[in-house]
């Protein structure tokens, strides 16, 4: 069986046995799409398929992409990895670490050790949580009338730090700080700057935190699966009159134009000659470990939301600049020393500079990380690696 008819196969398979009421997914190389593929519907009952240009929200993908964007403020000298943060972001220098609440049920906090810096920042060593993982942020915000993260709003960055800066691997809201950065070197919104040195010059023309009337005419609908186990439209969408552009996790994409982000990272920061990053620069950031010995964990779910999500449990996990790097091979056949993350909407990618290859996986569903998706995701994944097996073997 070619890889067309194999992966078809297990998309569809995963919308009968009810993993996802619609899913797309696709394979490229350095060089284009090796695959593209869907099956279901954007929204339930609403007749439309899922297809190449369906809009997607992809969420916390989104933080590759403002990653990306503030290492190329780096290569231009407006920022500085290991400079404080708050030279160019005064406020992230308010930040403390918290240590407990009183008897009023107040945060208490004391001064972090070390100031945070943008490679803090950019390798989730900063110390910053998200409310959706950890409960003690969930009371700060109800003390202090902070929105959640999600509401693009500036007081939502007031969450204090769990950790001393480099102290260790926790998965929060640093890259929407990162945005900021870019943001306040540029004189620009994160959106006009990715527009104008990602987006523009890889041709992600339906990429943006703004839904345009012609990619709302394609955008599928969020789902949520329900204690029965059957899934039902979730009203949801990220606001469009934001206070600031949320670069941990407010894109909207396609399948088509986050493979052009992909396939420039295969090809060390080009992609149809034009140029984004240098290649030292994408081998030395983006690709190595830049946490040191700490290692990426689970995330514990604090709303019902989430479920516990860790990817390939008990193997070995860092972080780059941009990315999650699986330093073991996984259990499907990707090789150690590939690049992946998701999106909170059950949306996954990983990158393989080995095999010179990228996948993406991507539904519009809660709770995420659920164990039916991830199912669906490894079988897709699995079914990837061994297609090329065969291919390659041919």
């Amino acid at each position: 069986m070619n890889m067309k008819n194999a992966l078809d196969e297990i998309l569809a398979d995963g919308v009968k046995r009810g993993h996802a009421p619609g899913v797309l997914a696709l394979v490229a190389d350095r060089d284009g799409i090796l695959y593209e593929g869907s099956a279901g519907e954007r929204q339930l009952g609403g007749g439309a398929a899922m297809g190449p240009d369906t809009v997607l929200w992809i969420a916390s993908m989104t933080k590759a992409i403002t990653s990306v964007a503030a290492i190329q403020c780096v290569e231009r000298g407006l920022l500085d990895l290991d400079a404080p943060a708050s030279r160019v972001v005064p406020a992230i220098g308010a930040l403390g670490v918290l240590t407990g609440f009183d008897a009023q049920g107040q945060p208490i906090t004391r001064p972090p050790k070390r100031p945070i810096t943008l490679r803090h920042l950019l390798s989730h060593n900063s110390g910053c949580s998200y409310e959706i993982w950890n409960p003690d942020m969930q009371k700060v915000q109800a003390a202090l009338g902070i929105p959640g993260t999600i509401d693009c709003r500036l007081k939502a960055l007031e969450l204090p730090l769990v950790a001393d800066p480099g102290e260790r691997w926790e998965y929060g809201i640093g890259i929407d700080w990162a945005g900021r950065m870019v943001e306040a070197v540029t004189g620009l919104t994160l959106g006009e700057f990715m527009h104008q040195n990602l987006w523009g010059p890889l041709g992600m023309t339906s990429t943006g935190f703004h839904i345009t009337p012609d990619m709302r005419q394609r955008l599928a609908g969020v789902h949520l699966r329900g204690e029965d186990g059957a899934f039902a439209p979730f009203p949801f969408e990220i606001t469009q009159e934001p206070e600031f552009h949320m670069g941990g996790g407010a894109l909207y994409s396609t399948a088509g134009n986050y493979a052009r982000f992909m396939r420039m990272v295969l090809n060390l920061g080009q992609l149809d000659g034009e140029r984004v990053l240098k290649p030292e620069t994408v081998v030395s950031h983006l690709m190595l470990n830049q946490i040191g010995n700490a290692r990426v964990s689970l995330l514990k779910a604090a709303i019902a939301l989430t479920a516990d999500a860790e990817f390939f449990p008990g193997l070995r996990k860092t972080w780059s600049l941009a990315f999650q790097i699986n330093e073991e091979e996984a259990p499907t056949g990707r090789p150690a020393g590939s690049l992946s993350w998701a999106g909170l909407a059950n949306s996954f990618f990983w990158i393989d500079p080995h095999t010179g290859i990228a996948g993406l996986l991507a539904t519009q569903t809660f709770p995420f990380a659920d164990a039916r998706v991830m199912d669906l995701l490894y079988a897709y994944e699995k079914g990837v690696y061994d297609a090329l097996r065969r291919t390659r073997k041919g």
